[in-house]
């Protein structure tokens, strides 16, 4: 406990009993059960192993059967492949973050998410297959609304020929690609990490420093940026 000098008395500052922070939530049976086959040698291992692919494989059946309507031109056997694909490239994930699992939900729950978004990133990129990466812009006129008066519309346009300027001459020709690639012609990411050799996270710091740099640009020359290319 510490002392606090007051004039000439010494008062004593009464102690503040510590209070231990609450234990994590134990793990419910079954995922501690799925923690230590996972984690486990030989043959209890393996199949464990077996039985979360079989349980991912499901789950991206599912998704994939979800969004089946984005992609009329796959047969079944094609459809099956990717989540084949998905389960088997799932599975590798969840034992490579073993450790990162809490016990907020159930395991089965945090696995069956991992195959949710392998089936959905490759379906994206199956969409894109074989079509060119636009990373040029298409039409600027995506971001203008025709239901403005004469004057919001003189404005609309000024903001959106200054934004054109700036796009041209305060990025560099990387950052220019990637946010005209993402935020003007709607590349999924997936789709131009893969086109670009590089990984989500680059191109979200490059779409990150593209839009600071074009605010900066816009906000000297007295515009704000629109709230399209603002949004994340």
């Amino acid at each position: 406990m510490s002392i606090l000098e007051v004039g000439t008395v010494k008062a004593v500052e009464p102690a503040v009993p510590l209070v231990a922070a609450p234990p994590p939530p134990p793990f419910d049976l079954e995922s501690h059960e799925w923690l230590r086959t996972l984690r486990a040698d030989g043959a209890t291992r393996d199949a464990a192993i077996a039985r979360l692919h079989t349980l991912l494989l499901g789950a991206a059946r599912f998704e994939i059967s979800r969004r089946r309507h984005t992609l009329r031109h796959l047969r079944g056997n094609e459809l099956e492949d990717i989540a084949a694909e998905a389960a088997a490239d799932a599975t590798l994930s969840v034992l490579r973050r073993l450790d990162d699992f809490r016990g907020a939900s159930r395991f089965t729950t945090w696995a069956y998410k991992f195959a949710l978004l392998e089936a959905a990133v490759k379906l994206r990129k199956r969409a894109w297959q074989g079509r060119e990466v636009p990373l040029e812009p298409d039409d600027w006129d995506i971001f203008s609304s025709t239901a403005l008066g004469p004057d919001a519309a003189s404005e609309q346009r000024e903001l959106l020929a200054a934004v054109q300027t700036a796009v041209a001459e305060a990025l560099t020709p990387h950052q220019r690609s990637v946010l005209v690639a993402l935020a003007v012609n709607g590349v999924p990411i997936d789709v131009l990490a893969e086109r670009l050799s590089t990984n989500r996270g680059a191109l979200y710091k490059t779409l990150h420093d593209a839009r600071r740099k074009l605010r900066a640009h816009l906000v000297e020359r007295g515009f704000a940026l629109a709230d399209r290319l603002e949004a994340e």
